[in-house]
C-alpha cells in the first residue's frame, strides 16, 4: 500500500490531539480521524477539570513522565495563549498506611519533591473544609493543581493544525490493516493510506485493538457538582487545594476547588465506583441514588459541600488488570503502528508527555522515556 501521508492519528482525545501536535510541529504529514466533535463530551477528556500531582501513589515509575509533563504543559499554556493549569495544591488524605498518602510520601522521598506530612488537625487548621477522623493524615504537594481538559485538547488541537495536520472531525474509523509497507485505514467516507498509524482510542479500545492481546475493562464513572451551603467563597483555588480522600474501607473520593465563579459549586466524584459498560451502552444519565451516595460521603469529609446538587456528567475509564498504561509500538506490528490505550482513570495529567511519546515511537521506533511499565507484553501474547 503506497502510503499517502506520513502518519494517521486515529482518535483525536487527550492523547491523540497531543500527538498530532507533537508529530505536526516535527514535521510529519497528518492525517487525525474522530468519531466526533473536537473537545467532545463522549469519551474521558471532559468534565472541565483533573487533577495533576507529582509524589504520585500509583508508583514512582510515573514520577520523571510527570516532571516532563508539568515542562510541556507550561509550553503548551505559552505557545497556544491558554490558561490550562492551576496549582492550588493538593493532599492526599486517608490513614497514614493508606495507599494515597504512604504512595505519595515514597514518590516525594525517592525524587526529593516538594512536601509536607500533616496530622489530622494540621490539616484542618491547614484548610477548615475538611473534616478528617483523628486517626487520619495527608500528605501535602504545593505543586499539585488541577488541568482544564478541553482547553488541553483544544489547545492542542489547535496548534496541530496550525503546522498543518489535517483533522477530520465526525468520521469515525470502521476498520485499519497494516503489513510491512503501512497502513490502510477505512472510515465511514473513504480509505486512507499512511507509513505510520497511532490509535488512542480510549474507550474503544476493545474494538480498534481486538489483537493487542490486552484486557481492557471500560467503566462508567460519575462527576458531580454540589453548592456548598457557604458558598464557594472557601472552596476557591487560592483558599482550597484539590484533593484524593480513601477511608478506611478503601473507598477513594477526590476533589477540586471553586473554578466555575460562585454558581458553578465544586466538583467531586468517586474514584472507581462504576459499572462496566462499552461506549454504546453506557447510561449518561445520573440517577437519584448516585446523587445521594455522593451527597453523603462527601457530608462526613467536607460537610458543607453537598448544600446543593447542581449538575453530574458521565465519562469513562478504560482499565487494565494492573491498571498501568498501554503505551508501546503495536506488537503484532511494530514496524507502522502505536498504541496508547487503557489509562484506568489516572492518564490525562500524562497527556502532553505521552503525546511526545507517540511522536518519538511513530517517527524513530524508539523513545528516550521509561516506557518499559506500559508494553503490551506483560498481557497475554497478541492474538
Amino acid at each position: 500500500m503506497a502510503p499517502a501521508t506520513d502518519v494517521i492519528v486515529l482518535g483525536l482525545g487527550g492523547m491523540g490531539s497531543a500527538a498530532a501536535h507533537h508529530l505536526a510541529v516535527r514535521g510529519a504529514r497528518v492525517i487525525g480521524l474522530e468519531k466526533f466533535g473536537p473537545a467532545h463530551d463522549k469519551g474521558s477528556s471532559h468534565g472541565g477539570s483533573r487533577i495533576t500531582r507529582q509524589a504520585y501513589f500509583e508508583g514512582a515509575d510515573y514520577v520523571p513522565l510527570l516532571l516532563r509533563a508539568y515542562e510541556l504543559y507550561a509550553r503548551l499554556e505559552r505557545d497556544s495563549g491558554r490558561s490550562l493549569a492551576t496549582f492550588c495544591g493538593g493532599v492526599m488524605i486517608g490513614r497514614p498506611d493508606s495507599r494515597p498518602v504512604a504512595g505519595a510520601l515514597r514518590s516525594a522521598e525517592q525524587w526529593g519533591l516538594p512536601h509536607e506530612l500533616l496530622d489530622a488537625a494540621e490539616l484542618h487548621r491547614r484548610f477548615p473544609a475538611f473534616t478528617p477522623g483523628p486517626d487520619e493524615a495527608a500528605l501535602y504537594e504545593p505543586r499539585a493543581g488541577l488541568l482544564r481538559p478541553e482547553e488541553t485538547v483544544s489547545a492542542h488541537l489547535e496548534l496541530a493544525a496550525r503546522d498543518g495536520a489535517e483533522l477530520c472531525f465526525g468520521e469515525p474509523v470502521i476498520r485499519w490493516e497494516a503489513d510491512g509497507r503501512g497502513v490502510r485505514v477505512q472510515t465511514a467516507e473513504r480509505v486512507l493510506t499512511a507509513g505510520q498509524l497511532v490509535v488512542c482510542p480510549g474507550a474503544w479500545a476493545p474494538d480498534l485493538l481486538p489483537c493487542l492481546g490486552v484486557p481492557i475493562t471500560v467503566e462508567r464513572q460519575v462527576m458531580y457538582w454540589f453548592q456548598p451551603t457557604s458558598g464557594t467563597g472557601p472552596y476557591t483555588p487560592d483558599r482550597h487545594p484539590v484533593f484524593v480522600w480513601e477511608d478506611g474501607d478503601g473507598v477513594q473520593i477526590y476533589g477540586f476547588p471553586a473554578i466555575d465563579g460562585p454558581e458553578g459549586g465544586v466538583k467531586a466524584a468517586f474514584f472507581r465506583k462504576g459499572e462496566v459498560c462499552t461506549p454504546e451502552t453506557i447510561d449518561r444519565a445520573v440517577h437519584e441514588g448516585e446523587i445521594r451516595a455522593m451527597a453523603d460521603q462527601l457530608a462526613t469529609r467536607l460537610p458543607a459541600v453537598p448544600g446543593a446538587f447542581l449538575r453530574a456528567a458521565t465519562c469513562m475509564y478504560s482499565t487494565t488488570p494492573d491498571e498501568h498504561f498501554v503505551i508501546a509500538r503495536h506488537p503484532r506490528y511494530p514496524e507502522s503502528v502505536t498504541v496508547a490505550c487503557g489509562f484506568s482513570g489516572h492518564g490525562f495529567k500524562f497527556v502532553t508527555v505521552v503525546g511526545e511519546i507517540l511522536a518519538d515511537l511513530a517517527l524513530t521506533g524508539t523513545t528516550a522515556h521509561p516506557v518499559e511499565l506500559f508494553a503490551p507484553g506483560r498481557f497475554t501474547p497478541p492474538c
